[in-house]
């Protein structure tokens, strides 16, 4: 049985999916009994022991630029000689290591790749978790057209496809900015795809009663005839929040009375504050981030519908929460959401808010059409809970560890799909700027030294 170490930036106290999924990766390792031990940022460095098989180790980083909720853990962290990363690889001596994130922590894959870290004395197997697309990030954030989108396909193509020795995405979509830049590397990789999963344990659609939602309605100061619509995730750029506050203005001449409620943190909460209080004015309700997940799962449970704005979710944990909640879902018709949802379990529509209020009044006005879909929908969940989903990804490491030594052939470890080699040019190309490359870093290291040392 292997030991496998994570690396991540997306980790925060009130972030979503990719907290949840290590989570549920740690408590699948327990029950396998395996070895498997975290990175992430933090504001000072610290060790969480968080079972009796996987331990959590907080490195000390700086906030992010773009989004100063989260932390980053930068280069230096991991470049140099007695540098805590390469202190914590070297001292749990992983087999395989995993990497999720496309802007820092892939160079440590590389040079883990490459056997350039001074401290570590051994080569594991590395791996890249893609939970995102880089073009969509660049898009939201710098918003640079076609410009975004060249520099994230050469990005993509030359430093981080190649960085790793496979990868893994969560969803084909997610894959497919990988197929795109995969071909013409002197190394065979392998892409798989293994989606995210769903707490069927907590969350569930017995949960909704007329007590709970008397109290929810008290809660936020509504009454019984109130419609209660529901978002929950970051308050972050890339989930296009303002479609929600549109959509409840396109309710505003319904006979029905609406709500709706925010559930999450996030960089964009001040400006939907402030829109909601000027424009909808005593119709929008802040809940904040929601840590008691059993709190999270009465919301959903007797809400009665969810909205989710993003087109170009990656995936979307958050979603299935709330199909195996019995909870109406009305979302954009595009994004990783299309890997689990279509028109029989949900309202995919395209995300306009004259489309996401006719979905509203549909699920409010045809009981039949929407009993159906949300049989449908807990269906769907029940097929995505996370013991599976968490079991699959450990089995697919030790194939991949299987794959790297030799152990097993690629093909029969099923990959979504794998790069084809280049021509003999490009591999001359490709294979004399990887010399060059680790020259340069030797050099670097070396001037690094003798600076320090003065």
């Amino acid at each position: 049985m292997i030991k496998t170490l994570h690396l991540t930036n997306a980790w925060h106290e009130t972030s979503g999916g990719i907290a949840t999924f290590y989570r549920a990766l740690m408590d699948a390792a327990a029950r396998r009994q395996q070895p498997i031990r975290l990175i992430v940022p933090s504001e000072a460095d610290r060790v969480e022991d968080y079972n009796e098989h996987a331990r959590i180790y907080y490195v000390k980083a700086t906030p992010a630029p773009l989004n100063s909720r989260y932390r980053i853990i930068y280069p230096p962290a991991f470049l140099y000689p007695k540098s805590i990363v390469q202190g914590i690889i070297a001292t749990e001596r992983p087999h395989l290591v995993e990497v999720c994130d496309k802007y820092n922590l892939n160079y440590l894959a590389a040079l883990l790749r490459l056997g350039m870290l001074a401290d570590v004395s051994f080569r594991p197997v590395v791996v890249g978790l893609s939970c995102e697309r880089m073009d969509d990030n660049v898009a939201t954030y710098l918003g640079v057209g076609k410009a975004g989108r060249m520099f994230s396909a050469w990005y993509m193509r030359w430093i981080y496809f190649p960085f790793f020795d496979h990868h893994i995405a969560i969803s084909t979509r997610t894959a497919d900015e990988l197929r795109a830049v995969s071909d013409g590397h002197p190394v065979t990789r392998g892409v798989w795809v293994r989606p995210m999963g769903v707490d069927l344990r907590t969350f569930s659609a017995k949960r909704r009663s007329p007590v709970a939602r008397q109290q929810l309605l008290s809660k936020i100061g509504e009454t019984e005839d109130c419609r209660l619509l529901v978002y929950v995730g970051r308050l972050a750029p890339e989930k296009n929040l303002a479609l929600l506050l549109e959509t409840m203005k396109s309710l505003r001449s319904e006979p029905e009375k609406y709500a709706l409620l925010i559930a999450g943190e996030g960089m964009e909460r001040a400006a939907l504050e402030s829109a909601a209080s000027s424009e909808l004015p005593g119709k929008v309700r802040f809940l904040g981030y929601i840590k008691d997940r059993e709190a999270l799962a009465d919301l959903l449970a007797n809400s009665d519908v969810f909205l989710h704005s993003n087109p170009n979710e990656p995936f979307g944990i958050a979603l299935l929460e709330a199909m195996a909640s019995g909870l109406p879902l009305v979302a954009p018709n595009s994004g990783g959401v299309t890997e689990f949802a279509d028109h029989s379990n949900a309202w995919l529509v395209p995300p306009t808010p004259e489309s996401f209020a006719l979905s509203v009044r549909e699920i409010i006005s045809e009981r039949e059409v929407r009993e159906k879909k949300v049989q449908n929908a807990l269906s769907t969940a029940a097929s995505f809970c996370w013991e599976q989903a968490a079991t699959a990804f450990l089995d697919l490491y030790q194939q991949i560890h299987a794959v790297a030594n030799a152990e097993l052939p690629l093909e029969q470890a099923s990959p979504l799909f794998t790069s084809k080699p280049p021509n003999p040019v490009g591999r001359t190309i490709t294979a004399s700027a990887a010399i060059l490359g680790k020259r340069s870093f030797s050099a670097y290291l070396k001037l690094h030294a003798q600076f320090r040392d003065i």
